[in-house]
């Protein structure tokens, strides 16, 4: 079956450090069109007959134990009875921003002036809109959602699921974990109820509740697919999260929505997909929205350790690999840990005296051996606090001091 759409071609905007093949959910953004679907045919299981008869058996029927998302409920339409309790609290934010093309500064020169006069091109403006969605945290009007959905925003509309149309009020944005605070100017509203996301458990049900691709009030299921997805295993290794990953369907517009359990508590608010598949979607977990979006509120802005480097995790392929391109430049030793293979100038790691080659062995007294490890310890770590890490340099291992400062954030253009 092929299903052809007659809309023009969508604008992309690229999201500066992701990969193309990961796509932000904001409508508007990053839109995808599905072109075809396929049809498999369901599989025919014949019995098979022979000349004699299958063997009957005396055992008793087995016992068919339901599953727990129906055992707990007692109610194959769990779905109904949830989205019910929290679809009021599910709202859709709209945001739109004024882009200004810049005019060739040859064109301001006295010269071109004086001969083009009043035909010197103008700056010109455009507006780009777009449309995610988000969630009710405060019943006095605080809502959060994903930073892209409201990044650069001159006026964000939020629209509550009974119609009302408010102005939204950005209190803050983190590129870093992509979660965003807005503050509209309403009281006794519906909110959410929040579960606990670090005891998730992959097969758990899960609803998610979002406007996808304009589609107000879209609600979807599907199971817990996986947790602690790193961000460099989805390709988004400028963020610092550990995805849970779900094969609800979500799609561009859902940016920012709830991800709920059987019970209608948010675990995870929806975030991404991977450009090309199906049934990978990858949602942040509730404790760190929750995290970040209290220092939004209350500083406007979070500030993430940052030592300066770049790395790589060392296995027996990366370190033939190193060795083939370095050759006798670098005195690797190492069998494990995670490699330097960059490092800022200015940065802390460069204040410190850490070097590329440097292989790190441990953080804080906690061995290493994953750059995603190395990442976590550094997360947790105070900025302006010595942070001792012990690397192997030339096969003898160093005890070097670092104290982090403020990760530098790079905000789209």
């Amino acid at each position: 079956m092929k299903i052809t759409n007659h809309h023009s071609a969508p604008k992309k905007i690229e999201t500066r450090g992701l990969p193309q093949r990961l796509w932000m959910l904001s409508y508007g953004v990053a839109v995808m069109f599905l072109g075809s679907c396929s049809l498999v045919p369901a599989k025919t299981f014949d019995t098979q007959q022979g000349d004699t008869q299958a063997q009957k058996t005396t055992e008793p029927n087995p016992v068919i134990v339901p599953p727990q998302i129906f055992s707990s409920s007692g109610d194959p339409n769990f779905v109904v009875k949830v989205v019910q309790q929290v679809g009021p609290a599910v709202v859709r934010i709209d945001s739109s921003r004024t882009i200004t093309s810049r005019v060739p500064d040859e064109f301001n020169d006295p010269f071109f002036r004086r001969f083009f006069g009043e035909g010197t091109p103008q700056p010109r403006q455009r507006v780009e809109r777009g449309s995610g969605s988000g969630f009710i945290i405060n019943s006095s009007g605080q809502i959060v959602t994903n930073a892209h959905v409201v990044d650069g925003a001159d006026r964000v509309t939020v629209i509550l699921k009974d119609g009302r149309t408010f102005d939204g009020k950005v209190l803050g944005e983190d590129p870093v974990t992509d979660v965003a605070t807005i503050k509209i100017n309403a009281n006794n509203l519906p909110t959410l109820s929040v579960g606990n996301s670090d005891a998730l458990q992959p097969g758990e049900a899960v609803i998610a509740i979002g406007n996808p691709l304009g589609l107000n009030n879209t609600v979807t299921s599907g199971i817990i697919s996986a947790t602690g997805r790193s961000s460099s295993d989805i390709g988004a290794s400028d963020k610092r999260v550990d995805y849970i990953q779900t094969d609800a369907a979500i799609n561009p517009g859902n940016s920012g929505g709830p991800l709920l359990n059987a019970r209608g508590q948010v675990i995870a608010m929806n975030t991404a997909i991977i450009r090309g598949a199906q049934g990978l979607g990858f949602a942040i977990p509730i404790n760190t929205v929750q995290r970040i979006a209290q220092e939004l509120i209350a500083k406007g802005k979070v500030d993430h350790p940052y030592l300066g480097v770049q790395m790589v995790t060392l296995t027996p392929e990366n370190k033939e690999r190193i060795k083939n391109v370095a050759g006798d430049r670098l005195n690797l030793t190492a069998n494990d840990g995670v490699l330097l293979v960059e490092i800022v100038p200015r940065s802390p790691a460069s204040v410190a005296g850490l070097r590329v080659g440097d292989v790190i062995k441990s953080i804080n007294s906690q061995p290493v051996t994953k750059i995603e490890e190395v990442q976590k310890l550094v997360e947790k770590s105070k900025i302006g606090t010595k942070l001792p890490i012990e690397v192997e340099r030339n096969g003898q291992i160093v005890q070097v001091g670092v104290q982090p400062a403020p990760l530098p954030v790079r905000r789209e253009g």
